[in-house]
């Protein structure tokens, strides 16, 4: 028997019951994983609130967490028994004090890597890699515009931008959250809550647009995040969290100059193993030497999960969130 974060309905963040629940023994390919720590995602809140439908009630919740492995099932190799892993995974079943998880989505820990960070920072950091690297593949030189650059994905992505030799422009919503997007490798930190952030983005680049607008945010900033882009740029739309954006007409991305217009996915990114690894890799080599920083600015117990989703909803938090068990 284990503590875990169960929900029997959408709802609000008190729809969250901390209880008793069975896990039982991994069976073929997957692995028990006793959590250290868990990662806070906003994807989290779109299941708990409905917007990412669940197929049943009751139902955990969370799908990056961080711990040891206690035991392995069938069939499973290259896994052993008190191996520090990270594991992004489904079911939602992360806020818990253990997990069954298959063992194709574990990825072992470095040494160098903390559990707290590695919980904090793989959907977050491969979510960067696969942004900056795939989904619009930037270069020394280019403009890029990402969204709640004080955010746990911004963060990162200033930093690892900054490392390819991008100009990053990123919109934050405060002061203090402009002098922490800067401190992180943002050159140009907009407070969209005073500023159009679309006409100083043309500004800051003589009128000629950014190569790639990273957006999150959705229905608020969509608008202008198109007003943004230079011919033929990119929208990379891959969050919601202010709702979905009104729907485009094809035609209208021809008129804005032959943009494209992409809803990115993690699990797209990472479907096979051996993506998953190069992506894990790729994030832990930039971690290990310093070119990326990981900000864990909030900390909560799991039992607490209700508060750290509020606080996220309301915009409280910055950078990276840990749940410890």
């Amino acid at each position: 028997m284990i503590k875990a974060i169960r929900i029997y309905q959408h709802g609000p963040a008190e729809v969250m019951r901390w209880e008793d629940v069975e896990i039982g023994d991994p069976g073929p390919g997957q692995v028990r994983l006793r959590h250290t720590a868990v990662g806070l995602n906003y994807r989290d809140i779109y299941v708990r609130n409905g917007v990412n439908a669940l197929k049943s009630f009751p139902s955990g919740i969370g799908i990056e967490s961080a711990g040891v492995i206690e035991a392995v099932g069938p069939g499973v190799t290259g896994i052993t028994l008190g191996q520090r892993v990270a594991c992004v995974a489904g079911p939602d079943d992360a806020y818990a004090e253990a997990r069954l998880a298959p063992a194709a989505r574990v990825v072992p820990l470095p040494d160098e890597i903390d559990d707290s960070t590695a919980a904090s920072m793989m959907i977050r950091g491969m979510t960067a890699r696969y942004l900056l690297r795939d989904t619009c593949a930037v270069k020394p030189g280019d403009a890029i515009l990402i969204h709640a650059a004080a955010g746990g994905v911004g963060l990162i992505v200033c930093q690892w931008a900054k490392q390819l030799g991008a100009t990053v422009i990123g919109t934050v919503g405060t002061p203090e959250k402009a002098e922490l997007a800067r401190a992180h490798g943002c050159d140009h930190p907009i407070i969209y809550t005073s500023e159009d952030f679309a006409g100083r983005v043309r500004m800051i680049t003589g009128g000629a647009g950014v190569a790639v607008v990273y957006d999150s945010i959705g229905k608020a900033t969509f608008e202008g995040s198109l007003r943004c882009l230079r011919p033929r740029g990119v929208l990379a739309s891959f969050g919601e969290s202010s709702g979905d954006p009104e729907p485009i007409a094809p035609r209208r991305l021809g008129q804005l100059g032959s943009i494209f217009l992409t809803h990115p996915s993690l699990p797209d990114y990472t479907a096979t193993r051996e993506a998953l690894l190069a992506a894990a890799n790729d994030l832990f080599d930039m971690v290990k030497s310093g070119r990326v920083k990981i900000r864990i600015n909030q900390t909560y117990p799991l039992a607490e999960a209700a508060r750290a989703h509020r606080d996220m909803e309301s915009r409280k938090t910055t950078g990276s969130t840990v749940l410890i068990p």
